[in-house]
């Protein structure tokens, strides 16, 4: 089942199921209960399929660029945080900074909490998931590396525009069977198993409930792999995970 959060005609925000190139829409995110007439796709600009109270990425979480970067596997996740204004959906235009200096893209897996967890274990992750999403992670390793006293993950990941979301949320998906790929200008240029991670989607949600309290609608970045390349503006960057969907954003320069 796909999920979706859209924009009609008259600024109104819906948020339900895609079906029959229809969006039924639904009280809210999970719900059976209708809530108006479904509208035609055509009909609504589609947003970031989830507005997350959490933004949560991953670092060294994928075998083949660990081993490639020399680091050993993590027994519990390595995060960081992405401001929540950070979020943007399909056909976005993302402005890159003059301060962000070098950016990179990172297409990554992204998990949808389902209900309300804290000290869960793997069985109770799995129903804790609620669904699978694609992401581009964003990143200006200007800043990440610019002070060797401190890695800036956080505001080197917050610029507005550097959290993608979408196209929809995917419910009935196997993430072992995923394969994340980005397209930069439609040449291919990033694309690795999502069955190489080394902490799987249980596993991260579990240990993470550990830390804190997950709610529903936040969303986790599972980590990227081998690939991740400089953008520049006008280069248009799309993540594609096929059962799930393809989120597409073009790069922009800032106003002079």
């Amino acid at each position: 089942m796909k999920w979706a959060r859209g924009k009609t005609g008259d600024g109104t925000e819906v948020t339900g199921v895609i079906a029959d190139d229809m969006l039924h829409p639904r009280a809210h995110l999970g719900s059976d209960a209708p809530a108006g007439d479904p509208i035609p796709l055509g009909d609504v600009t589609l947003l970031a399929p989830v507005t997350p109270g959490k933004f949560i990425g991953l670092w060294n979480n994928f075998k083949e660029a660990a081993e490639k970067g020399g680091h050993a596997h993590p027994e519990h996740p390595l995060y960081f945080f992405k401001a929540d204004t950070s979020l943007c959906g399909p056909g976005a235009s993302v402005e890159l900074p003059a301060s962000a200096g070098r950016v990179v893209f990172e297409g990554e897996l992204g998990i949808v909490i389902g209900k309300t967890c804290k000290n869960i274990s793997l069985d109770e992750a799995r129903s804790a998931i609620f669904g699978y999403t694609c992401i581009n992670d964003f990143t200006s390793l200007d800043i990440l590396n610019g002070d060797p006293s401190f890695p800036q993950w956080t505001r080197s990941k917050s610029f507005d525009g550097f959290g993608v979301a979408g196209p929809v949320i995917e419910t009935e998906v196997d993430w072992r069977d995923l394969t994340i790929r980005v397209l930069v200008n439609d040449r291919e240029r990033q694309s690795y198993p999502a069955s190489d991670m080394i902490l799987s989607p249980e596993q991260i949600v579990s240990c993470l409930s550990r830390d804190m309290t997950l709610n529903p609608g936040d969303l986790i970045a599972c980590g990227t792999s081998i690939g991740a390349r400089p953008v520049k503006a006008g280069m248009a960057v799309e993540v594609v995970i096929d059962g799930i969907g393809r989120v597409g954003v073009t790069m922009s320069a800032p106003p002079d």
